[in-house]
């Protein structure tokens, strides 16, 4: 299995778009999230575009194989006194779950990668939790939990480090 992670440009926008709906069906029960007049799930378009036009965001697809199995967004947290990257939204698509894709991004990209990280999820996101929880165990990060933030209860965040032997 080949893993590859495929830099995006401003033209495949609608792509992540689409692939978003997936992603956003998958959390809408934890994020409260109700579909628009038209069946969709909301995106707010100006932020996904600064995917494409802010310094240190990026959206890449992930192919496994040559197919496309999901995405990756990062970019810079804006958390108050936290000069780091964030792992922002990953969704793997169903069928590419469970192969180590997760992990193997993680490995390539913030390990790999350095620095410091930030990365949130929802306590009620089961899956996302058991994720990071098994990850955080294997891999050399050091995860810090930042303080809550009120206005989104039940988000977690935390910001990983390289550990030091």
């Amino acid at each position: 299995m080949q893993i590859e992670l495929l830099p995006t440009s401003i033209d495949q926008l609608p792509l992540i778009a689409n692939l978003y709906q997936f992603y956003a069906y998958e959390s809408s029960d934890w994020e409260q999230e109700d579909v628009e007049v038209d069946g969709r799930f909301y995106i707010h378009a100006p932020h996904l575009q600064r995917y494409w036009q802010e310094a240190d965001w990026s959206a890449q697809l992930i192919l496994v194989d040559g197919f496309i199995a999901g995405f990756l967004l990062i970019e810079r947290s804006e958390l108050p006194g936290v000069d780091a990257l964030e792992f922002a939204d990953l969704f793997i698509l169903k069928k590419y779950r469970r192969l180590g894709i997760g992990r193997a991004l993680v490995e390539q990209v913030m390990v790999a990668g350095g620095g410091s990280w930030v990365v949130s999820f929802y306590q009620q996101d089961s899956m996302a939790r058991q994720f990071w929880h098994k990850v955080l165990s294997q891999l050399p990060l050091r995860a810090v939990m930042q303080a809550a933030d009120p206005a989104q209860p039940g988000l977690l965040t935390y910001r990983l480090e390289q550990q030091r032997h």
